[in-house]
Parts: structure tokens; sequence; C-alpha cells
């Protein structure tokens, strides 16, 4: 007689850690849930905060548009399994943009190896897994751009991540412009302090105050944006 393993639910106290295998993780069933398979552990997330929910479709809706417009490859959200190495982890991203390059690693199921950039936005329940696990994990698989976003009331912070010319994350600050400069994203500028604003931008107004003085963009496509800027400002007045 065999004894089946109960895997738990999700709950709102924390992460929850439980003997898993990489088969068991990949039968489990519940898609709303964020799950993720570490060192033979199933580890479930509590849910997200309506913050957290806010912060992840503001960058989303931006990146989306960002890479859309300039046709840089693609921009996926949780949940969606990536596996970093074949033997290794598999985490899900709250955000991840892979480049037209790796887009042979995306299958249906999940994508196989680092992403282009990764976005994670902290909560209580992800804290320790975000700064130390996950950074290390994603350095290792090649991620080469890392955003830490974290909204928790107290402890707003961005940290920004690129790898150098070893592989390494460095710490990136911000310009002389007080904007962090994408290097995976290039002419995408981003400026932190509006993460921590109770009521966040309109994703379309801070893509066209971009768009509209991107040189790799043509002058009409320009100066569409450019008008689009003003009818948005004027409506944020």
């Amino acid at each position: 007689m065999t004894t089946e393993k109960v895997i738990p639910r999700r709950k709102r106290t924390g992460a929850h850690r439980v003997p898993a295998t990489y088969a068991e993780y990949l039968a489990w069933e519940d898609e709303s849930a964020l799950v993720e398979w570490r060192d033979e552990e199933l580890i479930v997330y509590m849910p997200p905060t309506d913050r957290h929910q806010d912060i992840t479709g503001f960058l989303f809706g931006l990146l989306k548009d960002f890479v859309r417009l300039l046709n840089l490859g693609v921009v996926r959200i949780a949940p969606l399994e990536v596996k970093l190495w074949p033997d290794g982890p598999s985490r899900e991203p709250d955000i991840l943009f892979i480049s037209h390059d790796q887009l042979g690693r995306l299958t249906p199921q999940r994508f196989e190896g680092g992403p282009d950039l990764v976005v994670e936005i902290v909560s209580t329940s992800s804290a320790r897994a975000d700064r130390v696990e996950k950074f290390i994990e994603y350095e290792r698989a090649g991620v080469r751009e890392y955003w830490l976003i974290d909204p928790r009331r107290g402890k707003e912070q961005a940290d920004f991540y690129q790898v150098d010319a070893v592989g390494r994350f460095v710490s990136i600050g911000l310009n002389e412009d007080g904007l962090y400069h994408s290097a995976v994203l290039p002419g995408l500028k981003l400026d932190p302090t509006m993460l921590r604003t109770r009521d966040l931008p309109h994703s379309q107004l801070v893509l066209a105050a971009l768009a509209k003085d991107l040189p790799q963009l043509a002058d009409d496509v320009r100066a569409a944006y450019r008008a689009l800027y003003d009818a948005l400002a004027r409506g944020t007045d």
C-alpha cells in the first residue's frame, strides 16, 4: 500500500516548504498558486498583496509594450516555470524578459535557462529567497539583469543588478538624471520613486515619455508618441 504525499495548499502565513520530487512539482494542479521547486522541496508562497499586484501590473504593462514597440522579444509574467538549468531549481519570476536570441528556449510549458531580465517584487514570504537564493541562482543561470523591487511599508527599496565581464551581478545605481538605465533594454529608463507613490502613473504615459525621444524609432512614430504624451499628461493634470 502506497501513501500519497500531501502537499499543503496556499496559506496567508508565509511560504511553505515540503519535500517533493521534480515530478511532483510538475504534477501540481493549482495554476493560480505561485509554486517553485528547489533542492527536492516544493515552495508554496502566500498570495500576493494588492500593492504587489499593482506594481507587478504596472511594470509588466510598461515592459511588455516597450519590448513590443522595439521588437526586442517577449515579456512574460508569473506563473510560468523557469527551469534555470537541467538539474537545477525551477523558479517563477514575477516578470521576465526573453530576447529574440533566446526564444528557442521558450516552450509551451516553461522557459529553460536564464532569462535576459528578471524582476522580482519582494514580499514578506519571499524576501530571503529573492535576495539570497534567487540572486545566486539567477547569476549562475546567466540572467543578464535582475531587478528587486521591495514595496513593503517602511522597507521601500529598488535594487538593480547587471552582470559584469565575468558574469557576476554588480549593483547599478541611478544615473545623473536620477533614473535607472537598463542595459538589456537600451532606452528604457525607470524612476524608482514612482513605485513608491500611492497611485502609480499610467504605464502608457511612462511609455510615451520614453518613446517620444527614442532614436531607434522613426520620426513619425516619435511624433505620434509625443502627441500621445502631451494628451495623457494633460489628462493627469
